[in-house]
């Protein structure tokens, strides 16, 4: 009877373990996927047609726009997993076909913002989703990234709470247009990767530093927000000579490392 309470306690264990070694989220058969080599891919076209190629690529880009309409990023295990399935062996012609399609019929980006984990996300090549006034919360969004910018980078969130109040919207109310301010900010925008929450150690109550998501860094132009600063304080972006210098050299490298992580995806 011990000997079996042991047991099971023992199996109980591993599987708690393989539960935490997992992220919310994660695929566990990731590691099974080997991104195939040049001649692999070249003989995995020999046995399908290119109707059938055509096809697969299609599904994968209907999948990224379902994706895409919560802004959540794709990530690779479940793309293989759920979508290509058995032509994981041209797994890269297949996306190579995506991003090109997306480039050329939607005017988007496909970029892999996380080579690590291999997230996805669509970016608009044509202008900044941000800049949409028909979306308000892309509006609050907004709002928050440019007080972080402003602030060089970091903030606590008690100083983007505060910014918002005295904007009239109050984080602890449900807002009649907004809806639920605090967990769009803490939670939406997160799982989203606009925004980036990290808890400082040793606060009681706790505290968290916010700063933009690999998203944001993507997707939203540094020099835009400065216009529009510019625009509200009546100012010439040049005033802020930090914030201005930030700006301008980070889209410069963000140009070329956008246009680095479309040339090959993984």
């Amino acid at each position: 009877m011990t000997q079996r309470k042991r047991l099971s306690n023992t199996q109980s264990s591993s599987q708690s373990k393989k539960r935490t070694d997992t992220l919310p989220g994660e695929e566990e058969d990731d590691v099974t996927f080997t991104q195939p080599s040049t001649s692999q891919v070249q003989k995995g076209l020999e046995k399908v047609t290119p109707a059938q190629v055509d096809e697969k690529t299609a599904e994968v880009v209907q999948y990224f726009l379902m994706k895409d309409q919560k802004k959540i990023p794709v990530r690779r295990a479940d793309l293989v997993k759920h979508v290509v399935k058995e032509y994981r062996n041209i797994y890269p012609e297949i996306m190579n076909r995506v991003a090109r399609n997306f480039d050329q019929v939607f005017g988007l980006k496909l970029v892999e913002i996380d080579t690590k984990n291999h997230l996805y996300i669509l970016i608009n090549k044509l202008d900044t989703p941000l800049n949409n006034p028909v979306n308000p919360k892309m509006g609050l969004l907004f709002i928050t990234l440019s007080v972080i910018f402003m602030r060089g980078g970091v903030v606590k969130e008690n100083v983007i709470w505060n910014t918002l109040k005295k904007l009239r919207i109050d984080p602890g109310e449900k807002h009649e247009v907004l809806g639920d301010v605090k967990k769009a900010i803490t939670d939406e925008f997160v799982r989203q990767r606009y925004l980036e929450f990290t808890r400082i150690p040793h606060t009681e109550p706790i505290e968290h530093e916010v700063r933009w998501g690999q998203r944001a860094d993507e997707e939203v132009s540094k020099a835009k927000i400065l216009e529009f600063m510019g625009q509200l304080y009546d100012q010439e972006p040049q005033s802020w000579a930090q914030q201005y210098r930030d700006a301008h050299s980070s889209s410069a490298s963000t140009s070329g490392s956008s246009q680095a992580s479309t040339s090959s995806h993984r």
